[in-house]
């Protein structure tokens, strides 16, 4: 157990661009009793002391293992894109530092599986960044549906806008390499991955799916320079599923950015009432979340405010805010052993349902999955 300050150490950190950036570093700043930010290691030496002196950073590393190594470092965080996550993931457990790592946690589900028995063999806290499960409005939805706002789940459906998989792209050296399906980043595991996140929190377990992956547009226009950039990530996902309950699911996620509509849409349907979820676009880990309900029969919906407990004592603001709620419960878990954060084991279910979806495509059949979604504590 840590009792001191929980010295972390980023790897991968642009201030103000990256999602290190814009979204750990506020994060871990706003929960300044629990952790202090120890050391940073990007791909150069300059690189880590320009990020280090930027934000007031002591230790600037010349390299992930020189950081990893170092006394000074508690706890790693690894933002790096995915195909890296598994050998520095691997490092830092085998060092014995507690880890965040954003999701996916691996390229495919035989890395994630890798890195959750190791930190289970470690005995470490290993924590993946699904952070849209600690959304104050995916909380509340929780407890709505908890406390029968719209009775007996009938039916539910999903549609979203995936952003980087449209017909155009930018920032082509950060975000580039999410059009390369071998790369496994795509809209698949980051936006709708986070989102069935939590919606398997919020209605139970998948147990069926049935899915068509397609990529309409082969070659994307970069916005930087005007060159045209070859994607094999599909930027069309269309699932039907059944969920443990016998609820039945209906999902589509496109790529781009809504035009004068809705990003986001997730209806609820219930013998006594309906719940709609809207976005501006599909991470459901990023956007700001808004409920709206009605009880049969009431002929429209209307606003749900979401009480301010639901936050933790955090900010609602999605993008710093989800994340902090994350380190909050990573920082209770290696304090008290308590498991109340996304862990490994939850990143690897995630893959699995990830695994089921590709294979429904690549086959044409209906691919069964045994339950094993562990639904995270609620605020107290």
């Amino acid at each position: 157990m840590t009792q001191g300050k929980i010295r972390v150490g980023i790897i991968g950190l642009k201030p103000g661009s990256s999602w290190a950036g814009v979204a750990h570093v506020p994060s871990l700043q706003a929960l300044a009793d629990d952790f202090v930010i120890a050391g940073v290691a990007n791909s150069t030496l300059d690189s880590s002391k320009a990020a280090a002196a930027a934000i007031g950073i002591p230790n600037a590393f010349a390299s992930a293992d020189d950081l990893i190594a170092s006394p000074e470092i508690d706890a790693v965080t690894v933002t790096i894109t995915v195909p890296q996550h598994l050998a520095v993931v691997k490092a830092a457990l085998e060092a014995g530092k507690h880890v965040y790592c954003e999701a996916p946690l691996g390229n495919g589900l035989e890395e994630a599986e890798e890195m959750a028995a190791l930190a289970r063999d470690k005995g470490l806290v290993a924590v993946v960044g699904l952070q849209a499960r600690v959304a104050p409005e995916v909380f509340h939805l929780r407890k709505l549906l908890d406390d029968g706002y719209v009775g007996r789940v009938l039916s539910s459906s999903l549609s979203g806008w995936g952003g980087n998989w449209g017909q155009t792209t930018s920032n082509v050296a950060r975000l580039g390499y999410l059009l390369d399906a071998a790369n496994g980043a795509t809209m698949l595991t980051i936006p709708l991955g986070h989102t069935l996140a939590a919606l398997r929190d919020v209605l139970g377990d998948v147990t069926e799916v049935s899915a068509l992956l397609d990529t309409r547009v082969s070659e994307v226009r970069s916005e930087d320079d005007g060159s045209m950039l070859a994607m094999t990530a599909p930027d069309q996902i269309l699932v039907t599923a059944r969920m443990e309950s016998g609820t039945p699911l209906a999902i589509h996620y496109q790529g781009g950015m809504p035009n004068g509509t809705e990003g986001f849409v997730w209806d609820i349907h219930g013998t006594e009432g309906d719940i709609r979820i809207t976005a501006p676009f599909g991470h459901g880990q990023m956007a700001k979340l808004s409920l709206a309900g009605a009880k049969t029969g009431a002929g429209a919906l209307s606003p749900i405010e979401v009480p301010d407990a639901c936050a933790e004592g955090l900010t609602a603001d999605p993008v710093p805010g989800n994340v902090a709620r994350n380190y909050a419960r990573m920082a209770r878990d290696i304090r008290t052993g308590s498991h109340s954060a996304s862990t490994f084991e939850d990143g690897v279910g995630i893959q699995r349902l990830i695994d089921a979806i590709e294979e429904s495509s690549r086959s044409g059949a209906r691919v069964t999955l045994t339950p094993s979604n562990r639904a995270l504590p609620l605020p107290e």
